[in-house]
């Protein structure tokens, strides 16, 4: 893989900046974001009058943890402009989530916010390894989903050149990937595997492909899945953070130099890491839920919340902003499975280990009388499928899941191509346990 570490001169001033300059920054900017919330949003006027709180309590960073969380929830009960900061005519783009559980949470952008987001994109495609003139293939979808156009406004703000091919059509991918030769890849991991098997399918070495960088995200993965991905393809893959509640892709972004735990871009998006039971700040080392506050944005200010995602705040590296470490689960997708916490991201990294498995899987959750069952229903390589070598891999797999993750599973290794693909986020988890 070449070298893409950056040249002198090549990052933001805001880049290198002292943890006392971007504290300092960062008051401001708050002080701004609850005002703007508190005057011009009747839910958070109302949110923060509940509590006894008021913006002008705010006299240092740590003064945050007296003002209420944000959830998801918030944004279902205020459906669909509820939350909104400016009126609804000075918004520029409207996103929202797929919906697929309750109402979408809706968000909004004014210009300035689309700007805004353009230029912390530009700076992960950046951070990734990305350059002016990079011909980029954006595979995530576009519409309401923020990643396809999150992505695109990006890289056309970096002065890149864009191919918004969304998602789908995945042998049509490859054949412009071939045509187009471009330098960078931005999609969702498990699709990006799809795409692997196409060029396989196909014939062509994906190693020998035009595609130096892929910038990843929408989803956790590993970094076995890291690993697989860049032996594959001869590029580096690099993770990129975000959530339409707070922005969209960018919030965060790994650095192709170190790979070691996303930069967050601090100057717009101030992170708190809590305890998901009681809510308390834990200190920075330490893994929790991730909480965000936005510093700058106008259209839909949100304040403290809540992503669910479960990571830990770490020092900055290649860049001043500290870094948070690759997202290990959600704390409203574990699975507890007899008295263990079980993330699909563990069953995955059992998954990569065995050399007859492909990373395909779907995790199924079933019950039986009082009892909770898994069942990780999971592919043979095409070098692997007779019956003898799928019965060994499923042997194999139960003992890594059982002494790595400490929970007996039920293993079905189907043949090549059987598991489900995605086209977009992977759906890792189905329960067909009975309702209560």
């Amino acid at each position: 893989m070449e070298n893409l570490s950056p040249r002198a001169g090549e990052l933001e001033a805001i880049e290198t900046a002292s943890r006392d300059e971007m504290s300092a920054l960062q008051l401001e900017r708050m002080k701004w974001s609850l005002n703007h919330a508190y005057e011009n949003s009747a839910f958070y006027r109302q949110r923060f009058d509940e509590v006894g709180v008021h913006p002008s309590d705010l006299k240092t960073l740590a003064d945050l943890a007296k003002f209420p969380f944000t959830s998801k929830k918030d944004l279902r009960d205020t459906y669909p402009f509820g939350m909104f900061a400016v009126p609804r005519e000075k918004l520029a783009r409207i996103h929202a989530s797929s919906g697929t559980t309750g109402k979408p949470t809706v968000v909004g952008y004014t210009a300035g916010d689309i700007d805004t987001w353009s230029i912390v994109v530009a700076r992960s495609i950046r951070a990734a390894g990305g350059r002016a003139g990079d011909l980029v293939h954006v595979a995530y979808g576009y519409g309401l989903f923020t990643g396809g156009l999150g992505a695109h406004y990006g890289a056309e703000k970096l002065g890149c050149t864009v191919v918004p091919i969304s998602g789908g059509m995945t042998e049509r991918q490859v054949t412009l990937m071939q045509d187009f030769k471009p330098r960078i890849i931005m999609v969702t991991p498990s699709y990006m595997l799809s795409i692997l098997d196409e060029f396989r399918r196909q014939g062509i070495d994906p190693r020998e492909s035009s595609l130096a960088v892929g910038i990843f995200g929408a989803e956790p993965w590993t970094n076995a899945m890291r690993e697989e991905i860049e032996h594959s393809f001869d590029m580096h893959a690099v993770d990129i953070y975000g959530l339409s509640e707070v922005m969209g892709p960018g919030v965060a972004s790994e650095c192709v130099e170190t790979k070691d735990g996303l930069h967050i871009w601090e100057d717009h998006f101030y992170p708190e890491i809590i305890d998901p039971v009681t809510g308390e700040v834990v200190p920075d080392g330490e893994l929790g839920e991730l909480v965000f506050t936005t510093l700058t944005k106008e259209g839909l200010p949100i304040i403290r919340y809540r992503t669910r995602d479960l990571t830990r705040l770490l020092p900055g590296t290649a860049r001043a902003m500290r870094r948070m470490e690759k997202v290990t689960g959600r704390s409203d997708d574990m699975m507890i499975l007899r008295g263990v916490n079980v993330f699909p991201t563990q069953i995955e990294e059992q998954i990569l280990k065995c050399r007859g498995l492909a990373p395909h899987f779907q995790i199924e959750l079933t019950r039986s009388g009082r009892m909770d069952n898994m069942t990780v229903h999971v592919e043979s390589t095409l070098e692997a499928a007779d019956e003898m070598a799928r019965t060994g891999s499923a042997k194999e797999l139960t003992h890594h899941i059982k002494s790595v993750v400490g929970v007996t599973t039920k293993i079905t290794v189907h043949p090549p191509g059987s598991v489900a693909r995605s086209e977009g986020k992977a759906k890792r988890v189905v329960d067909n346990r009975p309702k209560e």
